[in-house]
């Protein structure tokens, strides 16, 4: 089991800014600290508490986003080139960062993820954007943060909080659906 948020997210290599790297790594660690969730915790809570008995974890479902993005971002370069720029440090940030909220407006009690008091007045995008701010991840970070739930359809998403956007929702839809 990973201790660390670097074994807890590889995927932070894949980051070439460093400065972008260690504020997307500081912003986990503050979630971290305030949360009631250990690292532990996050592989064994359900990524969504919209689906009854969902069996996929937390970090299977952002894993995933997180690596659905990324190779999104890269075939959408490939194909468009110059004619539709993307900044895949920004798109791997957003992702590994999108539900960072979450280890606030989720706790558990009995064993079992449930709403926290916080998360009831709270969404996950909301306080996700608090905490990358206090680590200084720059703003197109924080509006795929933003963006990438529900909330987010009622802003102009960049291409980078699109590409996030659905990656998100490609990884949850399914299961609302069985």
């Amino acid at each position: 089991m990973p201790n660390s948020i670097s074994e807890l997210w590889p995927e932070l290599e894949w980051i070439k800014d460093s400065k972008l790297r260690k504020a997307t790594e500081s912003t986990w660690e503050l979630a971290v600290s305030r949360s009631s969730l250990s690292i532990s915790d996050l592989h064994e809570i359900p990524f969504t508490l919209l689906v009854k008995d969902c069996k996929v974890t937390f970090m299977e479902h952002k894993r995933a986003v997180v690596h659905i993005a990324y190779e999104s971002a890269k075939v959408m370069s490939k194909f468009f080139g110059s004619n539709l720029p993307i900044d895949l440090d920004v798109v791997v940030s957003g992702a590994i960062l999108a539900d960072v909220g979450k280890l606030l407006e989720y706790e558990k009690i009995d064993g079992k993820a449930v709403t926290s008091k916080y998360g009831r007045y709270v969404r996950h995008p909301f306080s996700g954007v608090g905490l990358a701010m206090q680590c200084g991840v720059p703003e197109t970070v924080c509006h795929i943060i933003a963006a990438h739930a529900g909330e987010g359809d009622h802003v102009k998403r960049t291409t980078e909080a699109y590409i996030v956007h659905h990656a998100d929702f490609m990884s949850f839809l399914p299961f609302q659906s069985k």
